[in-house]
Formats: structure tokens, sequence, C-alpha cells
């Protein structure tokens, strides 16, 4: 590696939102050429999405400095649900829906970290955590205390509101960590909005081995609205879907979003992206720097042909005009714009629809609707045009 002093410091930076204990520390720990076991945990809950490909890119960099990767698939914490973030208690998933889940992970992963060398290994936690008996439980919980564990924001948050915090959802954290105690990992990297659960591994790592477990954390795509892109908000941009979907979708997302996605969600060199940063500043269209971001992040999952073509596609499909007869039809009584968009089924939920309409992202024959209380008027044999970002269409008959 040309200048591995450099690129460690582009492994400590880019896209890293805080290193426990300090970056200087993991700095150090790099340049030594020790060689670190490092691991980032996914539970199956749903599909791979743009959150779990930024956390792999970090990886990527890691394994490409020669360190040990471990894609800890966790089938046993997906069954518990993941309480952050969640105003309420999350629905739990069988063991059947969870392998389910996680079927394809390995070949999406695969497009990210270069799983044909011997240093990345795909481990799931059922395989110890099921092992645990009850006196082993007690000792796990004896190094946690509830005080600890209700500082969560969303335990706060259900308190104040009156919502029920079920004690299956304590133990998530303290599961998480024993995966970190079990596999002796040296760094954990994730998402931010993980800090609290990475930390409890930090934390039970130094009481049962006295070992200092280093916790990565990265920045998150979030909305205008500060809410994080994902399944929750019915926005994210999942590893499989097809080019072209991938494509609109990023070019739906809010201008804000470029230079973050930019960062965490590509390869494009730091001095590229910063130049991107300025010119923006400057007054430049950002529509020609949202094709260019849509293209890399469409490359690094389908290859440059796909994303070739899923740019000509677009193009020619937004700019050169979209054939009224490709627009799919429909028959709904509703009027209402939110239940429009939920019946026409442009949205999953009447949420999503509310928080589309907030942002100007739902058209009406070409006009932009931002009152969730607009009815729509009469409609004409031609029908009524109803678009969504600016790749997805429906018409009212």
């Amino acid at each position: 590696m040309a200048d591995k002093k450099q690129f460690i410091e582009e492994v400590i930076n880019r896209g890293v939102e805080n290193v426990y204990p300090n970056r200087e520390a993991l700095e150090k720990v790099l340049l030594s050429g020790k060689k670190l076991k490092l691991y980032v945990g996914i539970d199956p809950t749903g599909k791979l999405h743009i959150g779990h490909g930024a956390a792999l890119l970090k990886l990527r960099q890691l394994q490409d400095l020669g360190h040990n990767v471990i894609v800890l698939i966790g089938d046993f914490t997906a069954q518990i649900g993941d309480p952050t973030d969640k105003a309420a208690t999350r629905k739990p998933l069988t063991r059947k829906q969870v392998l389910a889940n996680a079927k394809g992970y390995k070949k999406l992963i695969g497009k990210i970290l270069d799983t044909s060398k011997s240093n990345v290994r795909f481990l799931r936690n059922e395989t110890w955590t099921n092992k645990l008996k009850p006196v082993d439980m007690l000792e796990l919980a004896s190094h946690f205390t509830v005080s600890r564990l209700l500082e969560r924001d969303m335990f706060q948050e259900r308190l104040k509101t009156g919502r029920e915090i079920h004690l299956h959802e304590f133990m998530y954290p303290i599961f998480q960590a024993y995966d970190a105690v079990t596999m002796d990992g040296d760094l954990q990297v994730g998402g931010n909005d993980q800090t609290f659960n990475m930390l409890a591994g930090r934390t039970l790592m130094k009481r049962m081995k006295n070992k200092e477990k280093f916790v990565l954390t990265t920045k998150l795509l979030v909305d205008p609205t500060g809410k994080k892109m994902g399944k929750t908000e019915g926005n994210m941009v999942n590893l499989d879907d097809p080019a072209d979907d991938m494509y609109g979708k990023i070019m739906s997302w809010p201008d804000t979003l470029m230079l973050t996605a930019f960062e965490i969600a590509t390869r494009v060199p730091m001095h590229e992206v910063r130049q991107i940063a300025d010119e923006l500043k400057n007054g430049a269209n950002p529509e020609k720097f949202k094709m260019l971001l849509a293209y890399k992040i469409v490359e690094l999952y389908h290859g440059n042909q796909a994303a070739i073509k899923a740019e000509e596609n677009f193009k020619q499909v937004f700019e050169e005009g979209l054939n009224p007869d490709d627009i799919p039809a429909v028959k709904i009584k509703e009027r209402n714009i939110v239940d429009v968009l939920v019946a026409s089924r442009l949205v999953a939920s009447r949420s999503e629809a509310r928080r589309l309409i907030v942002q100007g992202g739902i058209k009406v024959d070409q006009k932009t609707v931002t009152d969730e209380k607009f009815e729509i008027g009469p409609i004409d044999r031609d029908g009524v045009v109803i678009q969504k970002g600016k790749r997805h269409f429906v018409k009212i008959i």
C-alpha cells in the first residue's frame, strides 16, 4: 500500500461518527501492524440496505489492511428484536422468518467484502447463545444495571408516554455484548444508532476479560426531518434492488443527502467529494452530482454496465419525457391524497404518505401537493397522474 498512514487516517475518519475510546488509540494500534479481529453484526430482520453497505465498506477498508473480518449474522438477536429507536416493542420474529430473511446475505455482502479471502468469516450468534444456562444468564446480567439500560432515549420516551418496556428488550444489548466476549473481538463496526449496544459489548469485555474493545460508529443517512433512511421510514435503498430501481430511488433523495452519501456509500475519493461540496456551495446544479452518486452506488452493487444502462434509462424517461402509456392505471374510490397514495400502493403506509407530502415529494398532474388534506377533484377519461419522487407514477381512473 503506497501510503499506509494516509490510508489509516481515512479508515478512522471517512464516514466515521465516533471511535471509542478515541481515534488516536485506534490509529496507534492500526499503525503498529497488529492484526485485529473485527466484526459487524447484522440482524436479519429484513433486507440488507444502504445503511448496512456503509458499515461493510468500512470493513472492506480494514480487510484491505490485512485484518481479520467477521460478519456476524444475528439469527438469535433478530428473534428478540433490537429496541433501538423504537417507540413500541418490536413484533418478535420466528426462527424460520429470520433464516428466510438471511437467505442471500452472503452473496450481497460479497459485493463489498472479498469473500474469497481467508480473512473473512461468517458466524451466527445462535450457535453460542442457545447454549447459555440460567446460571450463565444471571452472570451476564450481573454486569449491567437497570438504571444504565433505562438511559436509552426510546425507553425514556416510552416511560413519559406510559408505554410498556418488556424485559426481553433489556436483554438485547446484553446478548449483543455476549457476542463480543464470545468472539473475543478487538473492534466492532456499526451504524451510529447502534452505539449503546456496541458500548455494552465494550463494557462486558472489560469486566469479563479485562480487554479493551474498540468501537467504530459510522455516520447515518438521515432525511430532512432528521430520521434515518431505513425500512421503518419507507425510503431505503435495498442492496438487492434492481439497478433501475436503485438509481431512481437515489435520484429521488433530497439534495441534502448527497455529500454524506458520497462519503459513506461510495468509493469516490474524498478529495473529489470535497470538490463536489465546493461546487455545490458556489451554486452548481446538484442534478449532475446526484446522477453521479446514483451511478456510483449502482456500479458498486450491480457493475459498470448495469450502472450505464440504469443512467440511460433514467435519462430517457425523465429527460426525454415519459410515455403516458407506460404509466400503470388503477381504479380507486378514494380522493384524499393520503388515502390515494396508500390505495394505489405508491406508499406502504399513511405515515410514509404524510412524510412525502410534507417534503414536497408528491405531485398531482405535475403540481406539487403539500397539504395532506388535499382532495383530488373530478376525474375525466384521461385520468389523474400521481407522482412520487422522480420515478414512480400511477394514473388514477
